[in-house]
């Protein structure tokens, strides 16, 4: 009986790689951008099954880029150091203390943390900001916000050699003001004004919720831009789920094909998003 049960598991595995193929055959040298955040951050088994799945995309010949958040290690780091954070509209009030503990603890702690787990599968992560050879030159959002930025300018050529020695950058949301300062750089816009300065074929932005739903609760498995506007006009989309609709919206209208606000809780989401017909989101483009 233990022999038939490893012998289905055998098939099924093979048939699930032989149905992969298409898309396999698909993404070959496509780029990806990733925004992790939720979930995929929360655990060292959610970590190392997230790097696991990014690696298996290198190696299939994807080109991953990962662009991360780190608000809660951020809000613990500044209560452990005693620094009060103010928010307007919901948006943190970024003064020069808090920026280098914004900087120490993205370029730092969580990006290397990423890095060594897609190191440890196998893979050759390596970790950078938006500073590092200008990737990203922002201007100043809002005075009343301190240092956070809007990206206005992207270079992405050092992403592209990375892509040739198979490496997987590792992007902490972090920019470089004209003046020399540091800005601070909301994860979804810095990952959404990565992926259209690639043109890169599909933005995923993994989250805690199974996608986009609409009046009557159910997920949208796949919106045109129109559908979006009309949602959100209408208040279907709301909440935090609107900045995330207008990063895709962004993306697809700056050239990415496709953005999916990805379900990060699903196990594996990544992949099923990009090898099935199942996919684990709501994929929306242009």
């Amino acid at each position: 009986m233990k022999k038939q049960t490893m012998n289905r598991n055998w098939i099924a595995t093979a048939e699930t790689l032989s149905s992969a193929l298409p898309y396999l055959q698909r993404y070959d040298g496509a780029i990806v951008v990733i925004k992790l955040g939720g979930h995929a951050m929360g655990s060292d088994e959610a970590m190392d099954s997230f790097a696991r799945d990014i690696v298996l995309m290198r190696q299939v010949g994807v080109n991953p880029v990962i662009v991360h958040g780190g608000g809660p290690m951020i809000n613990a780091m500044l209560a452990k150091l005693d620094i009060q954070s103010e928010f307007v509209n919901g948006k943190r009030v970024t003064d020069k203390a808090t920026v280098e503990v914004v900087e120490m603890v993205l370029s730092g702690l969580v990006n290397k943390r990423i890095v060594q787990a897609i190191n440890r599968q196998g893979g050759m992560g390596v970790g950078l900001s938006g500073k590092d050879a200008n990737l990203i030159i922002c201007d100043q959002t809002n005075p009343d916000l301190g240092f956070v930025g809007t990206p206005a300018e992207m270079n992405p050529t050092l992403l592209h050699h990375l892509f040739a020695k198979d490496m997987i950058p590792v992007i902490a949301p972090l920019g470089a003001g004209r003046e020399g300062e540091t800005f601070n750089i909301n994860g979804d816009t810095a990952a959404g004004a990565i992926a259209s300065s690639l043109q890169a074929d599909r933005l995923l932005l993994l989250t805690d919720v199974a996608g986009v739903k609409d009046a009557t609760g159910e997920v949208v498995t796949e919106l045109r831009a129109k559908d979006v506007e009309a949602m959100t006009k209408s208040g279907v989309i709301a909440g935090g789920m609107i900045p995330k609709t207008e990063t895709a919206l962004d993306a697809v209208r700056g050239g990415v094909r496709a953005c999916t606000i990805v379900d990060g809780r699903v196990q594996n989401a990544v992949l099923l998003e990009l090898f099935t017909d199942h996919g684990a989101g709501s994929m929306i483009r242009a």
